[in-house]
């Protein structure tokens, strides 16, 4: 029998919370009974009823105290700290208030632009670091890693999604992962561009299908279902044929129309994915007590059954493969030591990952970690891509033009093109920078740390254990980082002189990947995926425009963000930019294409 989160969290509190006054009952029968003195009910009710908090409060004061003390012992100082009410109980409020309305990354930046680069909030009375300052998340990610991880706190959070998987994993755990995934991105594969060009064209004939109807298309989720596509097949040999299952049509269509798909499989698993993100993301803000807020009932346990319904026939064929093959070794990995093996060409990751491990549990929950990534980082990127493209007819223009001069209009484009391409890499960095797929993330110190001061002060000093926050957003869009004009989407700055002005003395001021030994296997794959993508995208379209009439009324920008704000991010955004685990488009991303015409002169790369 499994009891309800909130009664489990409560259960967990209780000896701490009756402690204090069985206590104070304790010290009234021995003075009853040995001192003789006889405790009055009016003292002694006021004292049990009270012990609670006067012990809470009394702890919460000494550790700052002794965190103080620790700091000054190191020449240091604690970060400065956002004025707040008993607890920060008012910050847990704001959020759960402007839940839905607030953009992302914004109240980072403006605490930032107030309190600096670090700083501390009062979160459920405990203390968190906020970092947007690139020489911190260097320290945090590289060069200190040792002293940081991703802590309890995370696998609290994401557990029942992640479960033992990658992104949630420390220390011997995470070196084993670690240890079994790395020789699988070692290296391109012929037979990834193969998957890319078949699911690219399964894509845009979808495309053209919906155009041909006259109604415009949800981009947003086109790409999400190339994506799983690809990545399903990438990973364990499985298409999830979620293209197949047919489009959505726009809100204003008959529901006999839209509901086509539905029902099938692949569908039901990405909503459930989906859905499962949104309620982790959403216990972001109370960190521990999450369950307070889920009381009777775990709300990810249910997308999470869909998932593994999923996933477990894909690993049981996977296992008996195995098998029948005769072969039923796997390999010895100590402290995640391990010779990297020789990836077979054509090879799936599950293929790969049965030669270290057969415990389902862990297969599973390791591939669904990388399924996320491997599905929403290139969903996040193409997807505010052709946003952004959608506004700016030029690089539309230019970008399309270095496409057909490099590869021309009907042949598949290899790695050697990408290198040539700089345009298109340039594009793809820009979007990374304004909209990285995770706009936040945190980690957990392991022992104290010292953090340099950058204005020439005192040091900071982070206790240990401290839960520490950092925004790449945040850093991406810093003026005094990125020159002035960091809110503006501008492709050239990564090819002009800005790049040696800002990026090239300083390269962690640019993040979308993370960095040090956590940095994210999968970059390569993902540039070429989101390349490979767009290239057969402008290949078949000459033309691109948003389709407003199409957004959900409901998932419509707010209307607070049109009037002027302290930084200038709301008022440029035409669709309502969100984020759950990644960022992504409220509602979607509806536009017309216009197809190339057939007759368009091709012309040869180089």
């Amino acid at each position: 029998m499994s009891f309800p989160p909130g009664i489990i969290y409560l259960a967990k509190l209780l000896p701490g919370v009756l402690a204090p006054p069985i206590g104070t009952c304790f010290l009234k029968w021995l003075c009853d009974t040995y001192l003789d003195l006889q405790t009055p009910r009016w003292v002694f009710v006021p004292l049990c009823l009270l012990s609670f908090p006067l012990v809470f409060t009394a702890k919460v004061q000494y550790r700052l105290y002794a965190n103080r003390r620790a700091a000054a012992a190191h020449g240091a100082i604690l970060p400065p700290t956002v004025p707040s009410t008993i607890g920060g109980i008012d910050m847990v409020l704001s959020a759960m208030r402007n839940k839905g309305t607030v953009y992302p990354g914004e109240p980072l930046m403006l605490l930032a632009k107030k309190m600096g680069h670090i700083y501390s909030a009062r979160v459920f009375f405990e203390d968190r670091f906020f970092v947007t300052e690139p020489e911190y998340i260097k320290i945090m990610l590289a060069t200190q890693f040792n002293n940081f991880e991703k802590g309890e706190d995370s696998r609290e959070i994401f557990g029942t999604l992640l479960g033992l998987g990658v992104f949630a994993a420390d220390g011997e755990l995470w070196k084993f992962h670690r240890a079994m995934t790395r020789p699988f991105f070692k290296r391109d594969r012929v037979s990834d561009f193969d998957l890319f060009d078949r699911h690219s064209n399964h894509a845009i004939a979808q495309i053209k299908k919906r155009i041909g109807e006259v109604h415009p298309f949800d981009f947003q989720d086109l790409i999400s279902r190339f994506a799983m596509d690809s990545s399903g097949e990438f990973l364990f040999g499985h298409d999830a044929q979620t293209l197949s299952a047919g489009l959505p049509y726009p809100f204003y269509v008959p529901q006999t129309a839209s509901a086509l798909g539905s029902e099938h499989m692949s569908t039901k698993f990405a909503a459930a994915l989906n859905r499962a993100q949104l309620v982790s993301a959403g216990r972001g803000p109370f960190g521990g007590a999450w369950p307070l807020f889920e009381f009777w009932e775990d709300q990810i346990k249910g997308p999470m059954g869909v998932v593994r319904e999923f996933l477990n026939p894909i690993l049981a064929d996977a296992l008996e493969k195995k098998r029948a093959s005769g072969v039923d070794k796997v390999m010895d990995v100590k402290g995640g030591a391990v010779a990297d093996r020789e990836v077979q060409e054509g090879e799936t990751l599950v293929e790969h990952l049965l030669n270290y491990t057969e415990d389902r549990t862990m297969l599973r929950d390791e591939i669904l970690n990388i399924s996320v990534a491997g599905r929403d980082t290139t969903a996040c990127l193409l997807t505010f891509v052709i946003y952004m493209l959608t506004g700016h007819p030029d690089v539309f223009a230019k970008l399309r033009a270095e496409i057909m001069s490099t590869v021309g209009s009907s042949r598949a484009p290899t790695p050697e093109d990408f290198r040539e391409m700089k345009y298109l890499r340039a594009v793809l960095n820009e979007t990374l920078r304004l909209y990285p797929p995770v706009p936040v993330n945190m980690r957990s110190t392991t022992s104290p740390v010292i953090l340099p001061s950058t204005t020439g002060g005192k040091p900071f000093y982070l206790p240990a254990h401290s839960k520490v926050p950092f925004s790449v957003l945040v850093m991406h869009r810093r003026t005094d980082l990125w020159g002035p004009d960091a809110a503006e989407w501008d492709p050239e700055r990564f090819i002009d002189e800005r790049l040696q002005k800002y990026l090239t003395p300083n390269p962690f001021i640019f993040l979308p990947f993370n960095a040090g030994p956590r940095i994210c296997l999968g970059q390569q794959f993902a540039y070429h995926e989101a390349s490979f993508f767009l290239v057969r995208f402008l290949q078949s379209f000459s033309g691109l425009s948003l389709a407003p009439d199409a957004q959900p009324p409901a998932a419509r920008v707010p209307a607070s963000w049109a009037e002027p704000d302290e930084l200038g991010w709301k008022g440029r955004e035409r669709l309502a930019v969100k984020n759950h685990l990644t960022m992504y488009i409220d509602g979607g991303l509806w536009i017309n294409a216009e197809e190339a015409g057939t007759g368009e002169m091709e012309m040869e790369g180089n």
